[in-house]
């Protein structure tokens, strides 16, 4: 398991996670969607003649072709541009595929148990799982992962993902990691026996200010309900009176945990989403009246990565007037998937309907079957100025509704936020690039961490870590001279420009040393974070009523 040490809202993103493909499947059984995607006879001879035609040519080739060739290979390289055909979320998944595209929404895998980054060309330990199979063996936060199983893997520029695939394995078998140690001398062995590790959905989760909780949702995995609840359950004991639901950057999972979720903050009896399959069949989705959060205070935080399952809680809650949506246009997806398995471990995942909120709107944005420039979409809001200005985003007037209140909301590309917060990138000057771009920031606080691992390993609150690092008054002056040393010469007008998100970034990337991980870095990087400053101001303006 491995964390991303460039991981903050604050990047400007310029390509489309891949991970936006997963989409939103429906929880259909195949003789259901075979019922449901039956077709008028009038097309039924196309249809069989064209399948006749795909079947006989690779009949052909296997029996008459000139050179042996392997059927099997050539229906792989078919698959994905079949399926490129139809939409740009219907894709095949090919058997070697298919546990890491499903891990991240099972809610488990088989490993080791660490958090660990390779920034410099060594697997540095950074957090240790609770209860699993490396806390048993005895790794510790700040251990260097030298060898696996007696092969050298540090200084030898291996691929990050090269190195999760060492390390995880079937769970019960054991694999044994030469480590380095601060103050010890020489490799320490340690075996570890593999087991099962969750996969968390939420992020982070705790008191961001005094009664106003934070939640920070990545995807809608089959655990995301249940840790939700959780969550909040804990964040109500702590004095929640309002909630920051962060799902920027999120880009979708599970259909029926974005319905649970939602089903959590409306009244009995609202609409919160209906699908409508080819035979222009619906099915709606009401709220039950049982959710735990019908009342309280609500903003909820989206962007440009913020899809599909996202875009389902965003929709609902914007469509009946329940709190207030901050941040960025959303990605835009509406259709809906459903996963059909091949025999060889391999699988489709088939759009079968589309999905629309409450008040009829489709959120889908436009698409060429089999064309190219889908994704190429992020990059053009960037460049025409939909980032930084709502002005430059138009809409369609077919596509205006109108929700129980009065408030018009559009359809056809996206949630547009009740509230838009431009991208602010006025406090990246030259040496802020620089030092993030040489990965000496992140560089200075491993090093910190290092320094201060005794009392990092000490750290189980963010009360705690607020307090560790407000004592050391001169973080960034220290860190200034750290990065002239590796080559950074400091300009001052530029560091005073800044200053907020410089210290804001120490800080978060400091904490996520802590066994807070993400907790501690969204608890840090805040004063940085335009979004979530205009969520604490709207917070603040809803209590002063």
């Amino acid at each position: 398991m491995s964390t991303n040490s460039r991981k903050s809202t604050l990047w400007i993103p310029t390509v489309v996670a891949c991970a936006l493909a997963l989409g939103v499947w429906a929880g259909f059984n195949i003789s259901r969607l075979a019922m449901r995607a039956k077709a008028p006879a009038a097309t039924a001879a196309p249809i069989s003649r064209a399948a006749s035609k795909i079947d006989l040519t690779l009949g052909l080739v296997e029996r008459v072709y000139v050179d042996p060739i392997n059927k099997d290979s050539i229906v792989e390289a078919l698959m994905p541009r079949l399926m490129e055909q139809l939409d740009p979320h219907s894709t095949y998944i090919s058997a070697k595929d298919m546990q890491a595209v499903n891990e991240p929404l099972e809610g488990e895998f088989d490993g080791i148990g660490v958090v660990f980054n390779m920034g410099t060309d060594t697997v540095v330990v950074l957090n240790i799982i609770a209860g699993g199979p490396s806390y048993k063996a005895g790794v510790l936060p700040g251990d260097r992962i030298i060898t696996i199983d007696g092969d050298t893997v540090a200084g030898r520029k291996i691929e990050q993902n090269k190195v999760v695939e060492r390390l995880r394995g079937k769970r019960g078998s054991e694999v044994t990691i030469g480590i380095q140690r601060q103050n010890v001398e020489g490799l320490v062995d340690v075996t570890i026996t593999r087991d099962k590790i969750p996969v968390k959905s939420i992020d982070a989760a705790f008191m961001i200010r005094p009664k106003v909780g934070y939640v920070r949702l990545t995807s809608f995995a089959r655990t995301t309900h249940t840790e939700f609840v959780e969550a909040i359950e804990k964040l109500k004991k702590a004095g929640m009176e309002s909630l920051i639901f962060d799902l920027r950057g999120n880009s979708g999972g599970y259909l029926d945990q974005a319905i649970r979720m939602t089903n959590e903050f409306l009244p009995k009896g609202q609409l919160m989403v209906y699908t409508e399959d080819r035979l222009g069949t619906q099915q709606k989705e009401y709220s039950t009246g049982g959710g735990r959060l019908t009342d309280i205070p609500l903003v909820v935080l989206i962007d440009e990565y913020s899809a599909s399952s996202s875009e389902i809680v965003a929709g609902a809650l914007q469509d009946n007037d329940r709190g207030t949506i901050v941040g960025r246009r959303s990605f835009g997806k509406g259709l809906v998937q459903s996963q059909i398995p091949f025999t060889d471990g391999s699988a489709i995942r088939l759009t079968v309907a589309k999905y629309y909120t409450p008040t009829g709107r489709s959120i889908q944005k436009p698409f060429v079957r089999g064309g190219e420039g889908y994704n190429e979409d992020i990059w053009h809001r960037y460049e025409s100025g939909q980032f930084f200005s709502a002005d430059s985003i138009h809409f369609a007037d077919s596509l205006r509704f109108t929700t129980p209140k009065g408030k018009t909301v559009y359809g056809g590309g996206g949630i547009m936020p009740d509230v838009f917060v431009p991208l602010d990138t006025l406090d990246m000057t030259p040496y802020y690039y620089a030092v993030t771009g040489f990965n000496i920031l992140y560089r200075y606080t491993l090093d910190y961490a290092d320094k201060h691992r005794k009392a990092i390993n000490n750290i189980h609150t963010v009360a705690q870590l607020d307090d560790f690092l407000n004592r050391d008054t001169m973080l960034l002056d220290d860190f200034v001279w750290y990065a002239a040393e590796k080559g950074i010469k400091p300009n001052r007008k530029e560091i005073a420009k800044s200053k907020v998100l410089l210290e804001a970034m120490l800080r978060a990337y400091i904490a996520r040393n802590t066994e807070l991980q993400d907790s501690g870095y969204f608890s840090q990087i805040w004063p940085a974070d335009p979004t979530l400053l205009k969520a604490f101001e709207l917070l603040e303006a809803e209590g002063a009523k």
